[in-house]
C-alpha cells in the first residue's frame, strides 16, 4: 500500500455535539479521523486508554471516518488513531462530568508533510476563492509560450497577442488593447492584484513571460470579485519549485543588437519552495520604431527580476511572498527630415535624427499573502507595496525648436494596500464569495518646462524661460463585494453579486455595481454563458494631469482651450454572451459577443514630447464586438486561430480639455468619432509541430489598421498589416554538458514595413511602425 506522507487529524468531542449533529448522550466520546488533506479515513483503528495505559475501549471508524465510545466514566483518557500507511496520532481528552463537556482537538503527524499533495490542494482551494463563473476566458500554458517564435524572450505584451480580441499598438500607447479599450487592464499574480505603476513602456508592470506557468485572460461580464480594471484581467499563475524543481541559464540575441542573457531556478527545501528568475535585455528597438526599415535613436537597456517564495505551515495553510523588479532605460526614437518650427537663441536649424530624448522607468513591488482553508471556508489575505518612477529628459534645444516646449518630468508613485478574498460553501448548491480591497497611493510630479514667450502662440522672443511646477496627490481606493454561486440544476449555475467601489483622490466618487452571470453546460461538450455587469473604473492616479494651465499662459505651450476639468471615473453597463463547443476531441470552437455603454468613458493619450499617457473622459461611448476562437491539438500538432470584429465610438470630451486643439474639441462635442485605438478587424493564428525533440512554429498577426486623422479626428484608418513569425527549437544533450535547448527565430519574416501610427489621431503624438525583420538565436542549459 502506498504510504501517504501526511498527518492524521482526529477531531474529538467529549460529551458535546459533532458539527451538524445532536449532542451525544452523557459519557460519550466521539470524533472523526481525517488525513492531512481533511479527507475522512474509513476503518481507521481507534482505541481509548486510561492514564495508566489500560485500554478502555476499541473501535473502527466508519466509512466517513467517524467513531464513538459510549459509557465512558469521567476522567482523563488518551485516544490513539492508527491506519496503515500513516503515523499513529494521539489526543488527550478529559470528561470532567456527565454533562457533555468537551473540546475539539487536531493532531498532526510526526512524519513530514507531502509537499506536492498539500501544495496542489491549497492551490486548488485558492482558485475556488476566485471563480470565473460566466467570464469569457482564454488560457495559454508555459508550453504555448515557449512554442511561440521568440518564446519567453518576447516581451509580455507580445505573448498576450495570442489571445482573442487583443490588438497590437505602439509601445508608447501601451503595447496592446483588449476589446478596443485603452488601458483598463489588470494583472494578477496567483490571484493577487498587482498594483499599477508610473511606467509606460512596461505597462505590464515590467513582468516577463518567464515567470508564468500559465496565463488566463478574463473578459466580458466579470463576477463581482473582479473590479476597477475590468476590460481584461490577465491572471498569471507562477512557476513553482514544489512541482517542477530545476532551472536553466540561457543566452539569446541577434538582429538590432539584441542581447538577452537569462536565468531561472525552482527548488524546494522541506516545506519551503521557491522560484526565482531574471534577465537583462539590450537592443536597438526598445520602443516601436518611428521609421520603416529600422530605428533611429531607439536603444534600450532593461532588467527584470522576479521571485516567488512559499512556505506550507500545515496541510491547510501557507504563507507566500512575491517580489518583482524592473528597471528600463529608453531612447526616444527620431524621424529624419523634420523641420523646426521655432527659433531659439538665434538657432533655427537642427538635424532631427540627432535629437537626444531619453526616459528611465523602474517598478518594484512586494506582496505578502496568507491562505487558510478549513472545511467549507477558505480565506486568502494579502498585503502589497509598490514603488515606481518615470523620468523623462528632453533635448532642451531640439525640443524647443520642434515643439515650442522642452519639458523635464519626474513622476513617482508609492502604493500600499490590502486584499482579502474568501469563499464559504453554504449548502451543496450555494457557495458564497466575498472580499475587500483597500489601497492608498501617493503620487508626485515635478516638471520643469522651458518655453518661449508668445502671444496667441507666436513667439515674441527667441530667449527661452523656465517654469517649474511641483504637485502631489494622495488617493484612496476601496472595494467590497459579495456574491452567491447558485447551482440551480447540475448543469446550470447562476452567479449573482453586488460590488461597491469608491475613489477618494482628485475626485470623490463611488458606485454600487450589480453582477449577474448564467452558465449552462448544455451537453458534455457544449457550454453557454451570458451575463450583465455594471462597472466603475477610476483613472490611473499616477498619470492624471496635475499641472496648472495658467502657468504656461503667454508662452509657446499655452493651450488654446482654457477649460481643464478634472478626470472622472468611468461608469459602464456591459453585456456579454458566448458559447464554446468541442467539435471532436482536440478541436474546440468558441463564439462570444459583447456590448458596452459607458458614461465618462476613459481614454488616454500622449500630448507632447514627454512620453507618458494622460487620462481624459469622453462624455459617452459605445463598444460592440464579436470574437471567434478555435484551438486544435492532435499528438505533436497544435494550432489556434482568433478573429475579432469590433468598433468603439465616443462623443464629447468633458475633462482635461486643455490638452486638445479647440477645433478638434468642438468637432468631437458635436459628433461621434471612432476612438483612436479602435481596429475593425483583428486576427491572430499559430501552428506548431513537435517531432521528437524538435518543435517548429508559425505565428500570424493581422490587423485592419488603427485610426488616423485626415480631415476630422480619427476619420480614417492606417493601412492594414500582416506579420508572420517563424521559430524552431531543438532539445539535445552533450557529454559532460547535459541537457540543452537551441532555438532560431525570424520575426516579421516577410519584412512587412507596416505603420501602426502615422502621428495623427486623438492623443497620438508620434509616428510608429511595427517591428522590422529580425533573425535571432539562442541556447539555454537546463539543470
Amino acid at each position: 500500500m502506498r504510504v501517504w506522507v501526511a498527518s492524521i487529524i482526529v477531531l474529538l468531542l467529549a460529551g458535546a455535539p459533532v458539527a451538524g449533529e445532536a449532542a451525544p448522550p452523557a459519557g460519550v466520546v466521539t470524533g472523526v479521523v481525517k488525513d492531512a488533506l481533511e479527507r475522512p479515513l474509513p476503518l481507521a483503528r481507534v482505541r481509548l486508554e486510561t492514564t495508566d495505559g489500560r485500554v478502555a475501549g476499541r473501535t473502527n471508524a466508519d466509512d466517513q471516518g467517524r467513531f464513538t465510545f459510549t459509557g465512558v466514566a469521567p476522567g482523563t483518557y488518551a485516544l490513539v488513531a492508527e491506519q496503515a500507511g500513516f503515523e499513529p496520532a494521539t489526543a488527550i481528552v478529559t470528561l470532567t462530568d456527565t454533562d457533555g463537556a468537551g473540546a475539539d482537538l487536531a493532531l498532526a503527524s510526526q512524519r513530514p508533510l507531502d509537499l506536492q499533495v498539500a501544495a496542489k490542494r491549497l492551490e486548488e482551494e485558492r482558485i475556488k476563492i476566485q471563480p470565473r463563473i460566466g467570464a469569457s476566458t482564454y488560457e495559454f500554458s508555459s508550453k504555448a509560450i515557449e512554442g511561440q517564435p521568440g518564446g519567453e524572450n518576447n516581451p509580455l505584451p507580445r505573448v498576450l497577442l495570442q489571445a482573442p480580441g487583443v490588438t497590437q499598438d505602439s509601445s508608447s500607447a501601451g503595447g496592446i488593447h483588449v476589446r478596443e479599450q485603452m488601458g483598463n487592464v489588470q494583472y494578477r499574480i496567483n490571484g493577487i492584484v498587482l498594483p499599477e505603476g508610473a511606467t509606460l513602456f512596461a505597462q505590464s508592470g515590467g513582468l516577463s513571460p518567464r515567470l508564468a506557468s500559465s496565463i488566463t485572460l478574463l473578459t466580458g461580464a466579470l463576477p463581482a470579485e473582479y473590479g476597477l480594471r475590468t476590460t481584461g484581467i490577465f491572471d498569471i499563475q507562477t512557476k513553482s519549485g514544489a512541482f517542477d524543481p530545476g532551472g536553466h541559464v540561457g543566452l539569446y540575441g541577434g538582429s538590432h543588437a539584441w542581447l538577452q542573457p537569462s536565468a531561472e531556478y525552482r527548488g524546494v527545501i522541506g516545506r519551503f519552495n521557491y522560484f526565482v528568475t531574471g534577465d537583462y535585455l539590450q537592443n536597438g528597438i526598445g520602443i516601436s520604431p518611428a521609421t520603416p526599415n529600422g530605428a533611429i535613436h531607439d536603444d534600450t537597456r532593461q532588467g527584470h527580476g522576479f521571485g516567488y517564495f512559499e512556505y506550507l505551515l500545515d496541510a491547510t495553510s501557507k504563507v507566500s511572498a512575491i517580489v518583482g523588479s524592473f528597471v528600463g532605460h529608453f531612447q526616444i526614437p527620431n524621424r529624419p527630415n523634420v523641420s523646426p518650427s521655432f527659433t531659439v537663441n538665434g538657432v533655427s536649424d537642427f538635424d532631427s535624427r540627432k535629437i537626444d530624448e531619453t526616459q528611465r522607468e523602474q517598478n518594484h513591488f512586494l506582496v505578502l499573502s496568507y491562505l487558510k482553508t478549513a472545511g467549507d471556508v477558505s480565506v486568502q489575505a494579502s498585503t502589497f507595496a509598490r514603488y515606481s518612477t518615470m523620468s523623462f529628459r528632453p533635448d532642451s534645444l531640439a525640443d524647443l525648436l520642434f515643439n515650442g516646449i522642452a519639458q523635464k518630468v519626474d513622476r513617482s508613485s508609492i502604493a500600499t494596500g490590502l486584499q482579502v478574498d474568501s469563499t464559504y460553501t453554504l449548502t451543496p448548491t450555494h457557495t458564497l464569495h466575498g472580499g475587500i480591497y483597500l489601497a492608498a497611493e501617493r503620487t508626485s510630479v515635478q516638471a520643469t518646462s522651458t518655453v518661449l514667450p508668445a502671444v496667441d502662440g507666436v513667439p515674441t522672443s527667441d530667449q527661452p524661460v523656465r517654469i517649474f511646477d511641483s504637485r502631489g496627490e494622495t488617493g484612496y481606493t476601496y472595494s467590497v463585494y459579495l456574491q452567491d454561486a447558485w447551482r440551480v440544476w447540475p448543469t446550470v449555475t447562476i452567479n449573482g453579486g453586488l460590488r461597491l467601489d469608491g475613489l477618494e483622490a482628485f475626485t470623490s466618487e463611488w458606485q454600487l455595481s450589480p453582477r449577474l452571470n448564467v452558465v449552462w453546460e448544455a451537453t458534455p461538450t457544449t457550454t453557454i454563458h451570458a451575463g450583465y455587469a455594471r462597472y466603475f473604473t477610476p483613472p490611473r492616479q499616477e498619470f492624471v494631469a496635475t499641472g496648472s494651465v495658467a502657468r504656461l499662459a503667454g508662452t509657446t505651450a499655452e493651450s488654446s482651450v482654457p477649460v481643464n476639468a478634472p478626470v472622472r471615473a468611468e461608469r459602464a453597463h456591459y453585456l456579454d454572451a458566448g458559447v464554446t463547443q468541442q467539435i471532436v476531441p482536440g478541436l474546440k470552437v468558441g463564439l462570444d459577443a459583447y456590448y458596452k455603454q459607458s458614461l465618462y468613458h476613459l481614454d488616454e493619450g500622449q500630448f507632447g514630447a514627454p512620453t507618458f499617457l494622460t487620462p481624459f473622459n469622453y462624455h459617452t461611448a459605445t463598444n460592440l464586438g464579436i470574437e471567434l476562437t478555435t484551438s486544435f491539438t492532435a499528438g505533436g500538432f497544435s494550432a489556434y486561430g482568433n478573429l475579432a470584429a469590433a468598433q468603439q465610438v465616443a462623443k464629447g470630451i468633458v475633462s482635461a480639455q486643455a490638452l486638445f486643439d479647440a477645433d478638434d474639441l468642438a468637432y468631437i462635442h458635436q459628433h461621434y468619432i471612432v476612438t483612436d485605438h479602435s481596429q475593425l478587424i483583428t486576427a491572430s493564428a499559430g501552428l506548431a509541430y513537435l517531432w521528437r525533440q524538435t518543435r517548429v512554429s508559425l505565428d500570424l498577426l493581422v490587423g485592419s489598421g488603427l485610426r488616423r486623422t485626415v480631415r476630422h479626428p480619427n476619420d480614417a484608418t492606417n493601412p492594414p498589416y500582416q506579420q508572420l513569425d517563424f521559430g524552431i527549437t531543438h532539445r539535445f544533450s552533450l557529454p559532460a554538458v547535459g541537457s540543452l535547448e537551441a532555438r532560431f527565430d525570424v520575426i516579421n519574416a516577410l519584412d512587412q514595413n507596416y505603420v501602426l501610427r502615422d502621428g495623427t489621431g486623438v492623443g497620438i503624438f508620434a509616428k510608429q511602425f511595427g517591428p522590422p525583420r529580425g533573425f535571432f538565436g539562442g541556447v539555454k542549459k537546463e539543470f
